[in-house]
């Protein structure tokens, strides 16, 4: 899908590596639950530095995100430990960080390795889930570890699941393929989410039997997330999903990474390179499956708009109010 550009009346010039943009103008309001990076900083690198992080939070606020949480993705246990840690420190010492990201989502490493689910995830990085290494997550996150995204099939008797639960944490279903049994388990357990349905599993599918059918058979009991630009789901499946899951339980995301707003070319992301078509469509290099997006959420509303038809209340609860809800940040003055 290609890369819109709009310019602001008062802009702000950045620069990035050797190239020029301009900051656009704010939209308040949405809060985004997975943004792994933005406009040059990788939340998911250890060597992202306090700038590149403010920077990225001022973006974020220009281009209409008033919140999210900082989303880590599969690495070692130490290596997410630190990242989570670098995290809190940069928020304890810069007040626009603080403001922006109300807390973390670590997406991985309790993933399947069946494939297809592990995505743009390192599969020789993946673990099965487990307490001690959650607690250490949890302990990481210093109080903001808001959400975590496991596969339940490969949680031992769910009680990672069940622990993340009664610890505060939402835990949701993805880069898995659990049986509608297990999923039922895990709901009971307290599960209460699908991360980015549509994407984290198999390129093809049965026809009936898979992990989407079951997740929208469930939807009532669930929270459901979309990415909505066009490229990890058309529009009009999107359309079609959405209307099982209902606007009410359902949330778009962006799945941001390092390139969103960055033009085509190859980047860093993590310990290897994306790279961004001319489309701005990110993948690993030689990879089919997609490496997040490069969206802003300014997008997200545009898409939800001209491609879904749908009215700004609606838009507002998908990328305002039921995100916030579903992990427990304030909805006081968010649009209803």
């Amino acid at each position: 899908m290609p890369v819109s550009c709009s310019f602001p009346r008062n802009p702000v010039l950045y620069h990035v590596g050797s190239r020029l943009f301009l900051r656009s103008i704010p939209v308040a309001g949405s809060f985004d639950i997975q943004v792994n990076g933005y406009f040059g900083a990788d939340f998911c690198s250890q060597n992202l530095s306090l700038e590149q992080c403010h920077r990225a939070c001022d973006e974020l606020a220009a281009d209409g995100t008033a919140g999210i949480l900082a989303t880590v993705i599969t690495d070692s246990i130490d290596r997410i430990c630190d990242k989570l840690t670098r995290l809190v420190s940069f928020r304890e010492r810069d007040p626009t960080i603080a403001r922006m990201i109300a807390g973390f989502h670590v997406e991985g490493p309790f993933l399947s390795r069946v494939r297809g689910c592990p995505g743009a995830h390192d599969p020789t990085k993946i673990i099965p889930a487990n307490v001690d290494d959650a607690k250490r997550l949890v302990a990481a996150g210093g109080g903001l570890l808001r959400l975590v995204t496991l596969a339940p099939e490969c949680d031992s008797g769910l009680a990672t699941t069940s622990y993340l639960a009664r610890s505060g944490v939402t835990v949701s279903a993805g880069h898995c393929d659990p049986s509608l049994d297990e999923l039922r388990a895990a709901i009971d357990a307290g599960l209460s989410m699908v991360t980015h349905l549509g994407n984290g599993c198999a390129l093809d599918l049965p026809r009936h039997d898979n992990f989407i059918q079951r997740a929208l058979f469930l939807h009532d009991k669930l929270w459901i997330c979309y990415i909505p630009d066009g490229v990890h789901i058309p529009f009009f499946a999107l359309r079609n999903y959405l209307d099982v899951s209902g606007v009410d339980r359902s949330i778009m995301v962006t799945d941001a990474i390092v390139v969103a707003k960055l033009p085509a070319g190859r980047y860093a992301y993590g310990e290897g390179e994306v790279e961004v078509d001319a489309e701005g469509v990110a993948r690993r290099p030689g990879a089919r499956n997609l490496a997040g997006s490069t969206i802003s959420m300014h997008q997200v509303r545009d898409n939800l708009r001209h491609h879904l038809g749908l009215d700004d209340p609606a838009i507002d609860r998908l990328v305002a109010t039921n995100p916030r809800r579903a992990v427990g940040v304030s909805t006081e003055r968010v649009p209803a």
